[in-house]
């Protein structure tokens, strides 16, 4: 249990760590005053005052953080700026989050998944210029017989070159893009002797097992693949290359979770996938076991993931507040408090619901729901 549980932890800190430091900078960018800087929820386990006189702690839950602004009964709230002021002295009000012009506002919740995002691009600079890239040519070495790839028409030594439109540049590019994708047929297209071709394979859906043993749907075509000409193509990377393949692979990562989640709400992309923080606590313990560059690009994975969910304009996130930003440039006024109440009961509907959601796929996942 510890296996998982340890692992989780330092992942969690450090993403959401990450992601409150982005509000944070932001926000003392503009001069805004921050009472606190907590990861985790609940009763502190380990705090202490900066010389500007902000508290930094560590809570017994650590599920999640926040940066609590000076003077703030509602972080983000707009909607009661002239109680605001008449509460604080001229020198106070100069902290005043609420205060602050759009626009810094925005880059204040913007900051967060902005940090993971970031950060994400750091680690997968950091491994392609220390670590290195594959860029081996994915060759198929064998066609299962009655296979989706046999009756797409796939044939043994074809060169694989794309997958729906995304560059084959590696031989490990291809169950990614395979997996990744939610759309019912495929197209491979393939250089076959001279000829450049694009074939269309539908998958088949089975039971099976990812590489760490979990039980998943998987998105088979039925092919054995192998290096070209047998030679393994593993290189390390200039600068300008390394950042270049990693803002890359942020964005089609970022592309694919949001074809996914929109794949889901069409009754498109198995839901079964989706889980929460048990899932996230199992599958960091088992990707730990394999080494450690193993976990930190899992740590890069889901501080991509922790962006884009806090993207999403739903109240009590960030993506949330950023809507109500938009409405308040177009409005030229902020929502009213009445109208931004009922928007947030709305979000907190539709996080508990994802919540018991996640969990219960957590717990099937676990075995104790069939």
């Amino acid at each position: 249990m510890l296996s998982y549980i340890i692992p989780f932890i330092i992942l969690i800190l450090i993403v959401v760590f990450i992601h409150e430091y982005g509000h944070y900078y932001f926000a003392k960018k503009y001069g805004v005053g921050v009472t606190d800087f907590s990861i985790g929820f609940g009763q502190e386990l380990v705090g202490w005052h900066d010389k500007s006189g902000t508290r930094w702690k560590i809570c017994w839950i650590p599920l999640g953080g926040y940066v609590k602004f000076f003077g703030d009964r509602n972080v983000f709230s707009q909607a009661d700026q002239e109680k605001i002021i008449q509460k604080y002295n001229e020198n106070d009000r100069k902290k005043l989050f609420v205060l602050k012009p759009l626009y810094q506002r925005v880059l204040i919740v913007f900051g967060g998944p902005l940090a993971n995002f970031i950060l994400a691009l750091v680690i997968f600079f950091s491994i392609y210029t220390f670590v290195g890239k594959d860029f081996t040519p994915a060759v198929i070495n064998e066609v299962q017989k009655e296979s989706p790839a046999m009756i797409g028409g796939l044939k043994q030594n074809d060169v694989i070159l794309e997958i729906d439109g995304n560059e084959v540049k590696s031989i490990m590019d291809v169950s990614k893009y395979i997996t990744m994708s939610t759309d019912e047929i495929l197209d491979f297209k393939v250089k076959r002797s001279y000829d450049e071709i694009i074939i269309k394979v539908k998958p088949n859906i089975v039971l099976g097992e990812d590489n760490l043993g979990n039980k998943i749907n998987k998105r088979m075509v039925g092919i054995k693949l192998g290096a070209y000409n047998n030679e393994i193509n593993h290189v390390k990377l200039g600068p300008a290359q390394a950042i270049y393949h990693a803002a890359h692979e942020v964005y089609f990562v970022s592309i694919s979770s949001l074809k996914y989640i929109g794949g889901m709400i069409l009754g498109k992309a198995d839901t079964s996938q989706l889980g929460g923080p048990i899932r996230i606590a199992k599958i960091s313990g088992q990707v730990a076991e394999f080494g450690v560059l193993a976990f930190i690009s899992m740590m890069a994975y889901i501080s991509i993931s922790l962006g884009l969910v806090n993207l999403f304009p739903i109240p009590m996130l960030d993506g949330g507040h950023l809507m109500f930003y938009a409405f308040e440039k177009i409005l030229g006024r902020p929502l009213s408090q009445k109208t931004q109440e009922g928007f947030f009961r709305i979000g907190l509907f539709l996080l508990l619901t994802l919540m018991f959601f996640t969990t219960f796929n957590d717990l099937k996942d676990l075995g104790l729901f069939r």
